[in-house]
């Protein structure tokens, strides 16, 4: 045995053997009981950061310990392709070649978008195999595989075919920056200071932060309990405007805040959802003003064409001269929609899109959660989850962008002459309506050349994953990532007759970050109680975030990004794990705890020595195979110390049992770590070493290697690489029997 342990050896030792005895492929047949845990897909689009580091020691702990316990335990590996993010990371690098993306027509585009994720994936797919994870790679799905692509389109064709799906001109939150909708589960709001305009309309004052949107105001609102204003309501208001001379309704409804402002709001139907709200409950007009290029309207007058901040400043400007603008408050302080992946703006349009009625999904989401068939861990974010579901809108599932699945809808062009579209002639880009286009470009040309369509919601349609015929163009958004990844479960495992689905479906824990319980585990849920009947889970464990070390959000722009390759090349993949493990609890987010995964490099050099020191002492006093395996330590005397030692460890795999059964993996690692450095080492070895008698040390020794071998099957699942290799070093020296420790039998099973 090697004087020291060196993890950049002996892991890529371990790996070999685990895969060349295809220790982690599940087999439906075996006549266990199935325990099934689905890999949240990591995004392609670049290595991964230290929180899929937690996700996976997590996860392989538990699949792990299930494995020894006897399951038939199947870890489905997967990769996402990312839809936004891999598309917003493939343009950044298109902007360095002086190039974007409305240089391409749409299935170039998607081509090279595959070429670039594809050769991301294998470093994704590298990096899980460093980390040790017993996952089944003959299983592995990548969401944009064709059983990825076929099972999204039928869930479509069916909610579709039941009425589940609709389009509409609807206020949705729009990135001008990455000219798509987000969901509201994707938007966040953020505090900032704005001037707040007290702007008049005739008698009535009105004070907001946009004056640009009174382009598209159609009504003032009132509260219909406040009294100063009780007379105007149901009478119409003119007054000198910005655009000549201007008429507006006022109604009553509850939502306006007497408190706010002066109490008048400007009703904006077509860039507020709230007004939006407003507008369908009294009939309004939906006049929309800012257009998908973040630009003013025709509808806008004379401002049309202005950038939004452009056309803000010169209607402030014009209200001055006007006389309209009462007065300025400079310090008000507000929140706005910001995309929550960069604090980018998102302003709210209407634009017609695909939609989800979520009435009918949403109640079979939330009753498996309150009747128990779902738990959630810790208990404390099931009222996250709860909350969501119950205010849950119905959910526009369509993106324009290029890269993900498309909408498999098709528009004939002789039946829908006003749908508008973008296209590449001959390098230059083409935009119009469809029925003047064919007046110059023949139709192969424009579907060569496509980059996108937008039809009106009244437009005729088929739903098709190929295109019906020759007059046929397709609808180019694509789903929303999370209608897809929502059916991860479904899809990974064969849904809806495999015999993968029939095994191992339900699965048993969901083990993912807990910041999107509501844009993923919801829709999960949603989907397998759907399609299924069934919940795709019975258990949902919700890990914290992990921090920079000092305890603030990674960035790269304040440099305290980790990468986790650096900690397993310094310290060990084992290190790594276990320090992540012993430092979340609870689900709460935690700083990045480098003490930890320094102190549990040093356990590892612990372990080795103990091994060592073992077989030197089991050498020296001519111990044979027979002796140590044939040992019972539950036949040892009342009161040795020995005995003590093995009490002390069933004591222990007790707890640890208990802990995991509850995911207290922390708590669950300080057990197995603390006995065997403090007892184990510290203690009964000493003990042991110096015994004079010689029957005494014998029944020592003998109870020492049972215990300290059974130990490193209670630490495997949280450290693999280190047990396995101390395993086979134990093997070798007879000390033990058996094969690979990965498929060896838990303590007491």
């Amino acid at each position: 045995m090697d004087k020291r342990y060196d993890h950049k050896v002996k892991e890529a030792e371990v790996l070999k053997k685990w895969e060349d005895a295809k220790a982690f492929t599940a087999d439906p047949k075996s006549g266990k009981k199935p325990y099934t845990i689905i890999l949240p897909p990591p995004n392609a689009s670049g290595k991964m950061h230290v929180g899929n580091v937690l996700m996976i020691a997590i996860e392989d702990l538990l699949i792990r310990w299930k494995r020894m316990k006897g399951y038939e335990a199947l870890w489905v590996p997967g990769t996402d392709h990312a839809g936004f993010e891999s598309q917003t990371t493939f343009e950044r690098e298109l902007r360095v070649k002086g190039k974007s993306r409305f240089d391409y027509d749409r299935d170039t585009f998607y081509k090279m978008m595959m070429e670039f994720v594809l050769s991301n994936k294998g470093q994704i797919e590298e990096q899980i195999r460093s980390m040790g994870a017993s996952v089944d790679w003959t299983r592995y799905t990548f969401t944009l595989e064709e059983k990825s692509i076929n099972t999204v389109v039928n869930t479509f064709k069916k909610m579709v075919n039941e009425g589940l799906i609709y389009r509409s001109d609807y206020v949705v939150n729009y990135s001008f920056k990455y000219g798509t909708t987000f969901s509201d589960a994707e938007t966040v709001m953020k505090e900032q200071t704005d001037p707040l305009y007290y702007i008049k309309y005739g008698p009535l004052t009105v004070a907001t932060v946009r004056p640009e949107t009174k382009l598209g105001d159609t009504a003032l609102a009132v509260n219909p309990r406040d009294e100063r204003y009780k007379d105007y309501v149901g009478k119409e208001i003119v007054f000198e405007d910005v655009t000549g001379l201007n008429r507006l309704k006022v109604i009553a409804d509850e939502y306006v805040d007497s408190a706010f402002g002066t109490g008048v709001l400007k009703v904006t139907p077509a860039h507020s959802k709230d007004d939006y709200e407003i507008g369908l409950r009294h009939g309004l007009e939906i006049k929309q003003v800012i257009g998908t290029d973040g630009k003013m309207t025709s509808l806008a007058g004379k401002y049309a064409g202005m950038k939004v901040l452009d056309c803000r400043a010169q209607i402030v400007e014009d209200l001055k001269k006007l006389g309209s603008l009462e007065k300025i408050d400079e310090s008000y302080v507000h929140t706005v929609p910001v995309d929550y992946r960069t604090e980018d703006y998102i302003e709210q349009l209407v634009i017609p899109n695909w939609f989800v009625r979520v009435e009918e999904l949403k109640k079979m989401a939330l009753d498996v959660v309150k009747n128990g068939d779902v738990r959630i861990f810790p208990k404390w974010q099931e009222i996250t989850y709860t909350r969501w579901v119950e205010n849950m809108r119905d959910w526009a599932i369509s993106r324009q962008i290029v890269w993900g699945i498309r909408v498999p809808a098709w528009y004939n062009v002789d039946e829908n002459p006003d749908i508008t579209v973008t296209f590449l002639a001959e390098g230059e880009v083409v935009r119009g309506q469809v029925s003047d286009l064919l007046r110059r470009y023949d139709l192969k040309e424009i579907s060569s050349g496509l980059q996108s369509l937008t039809a009106p919601n009244n437009a005729n349609y088929v739903i098709s994953k190929e295109s019906p015929g020759d007059r046929y163009l397709p609808e180019t958004d694509t789903f929303d990532t999370w209608f897809s990844s929502g059916q991860w479960p479904l899809i990974t495992l064969g849904y809806p007759d495999s015999e993968d689905f029939k095994y191992f479906y339900p699965t048993d824990v969901l083990e993912t970050g807990w910041e999107i319980i509501t844009r993923w585990v919801s829709r999960m849920i949603m989907f397998g109680c759907y399609l299924t009947g069934k919940a795709p889970f019975r258990d949902v464990y919700l890990h914290g975030r992990v921090m920079a070390i000092d305890g603030k959000k990674m960035s790269k722009s304040l440099g305290n990004v980790i990468n986790p390759e650096e900690y397993q090349a310094e310290f060990g993949t084992d290190a790594l794990r276990m320090g992540m493990i012993s430092g979340t609890a609870n689900g709460k987010d935690f700083a990045f705890p480098r003490d930890k995964v320094l102190a549990y490099r040093n356990f590892s050099n612990k372990i080795w020595n103990m091994a060592r020191f073992l077989i030197m002492l089991v050498n020296e006093e001519g111990l044979t195979k027979k002796d140590l395996q044939d040992f019972k330590p539950w036949n040892l005397q009342r009161g040795t110390t020995d005995l003590e030692m093995y009490e002390g460890f069933k004591k222990l795999v007790n707890n640890v049992d208990k802990s995991l059964g509850k995911y207290r993996f922390s708590d669950a690692g300080d057990f197995i770590y603390h006995f065997m450095w403090d007892e184990l080492a510290s203690k009964y070895i000493e003990e042991v070493k110096v015994r004079e008698n010689r029957e005494d040390k014998i029944n020592g020794l003998k109870n020492l290697a049972y215990i300290f071998s059974n130990c490193l099957k209670v630490l495997h699942p949280f450290m693999p690489f280190i047990t396995e290799a101390v395993w086979g070093e134990l093997i070798k020296e007879g000390l033990i029997k058996g094969r690979l420790l990965a498929k060896t039998e838990w303590p007491g099973v």
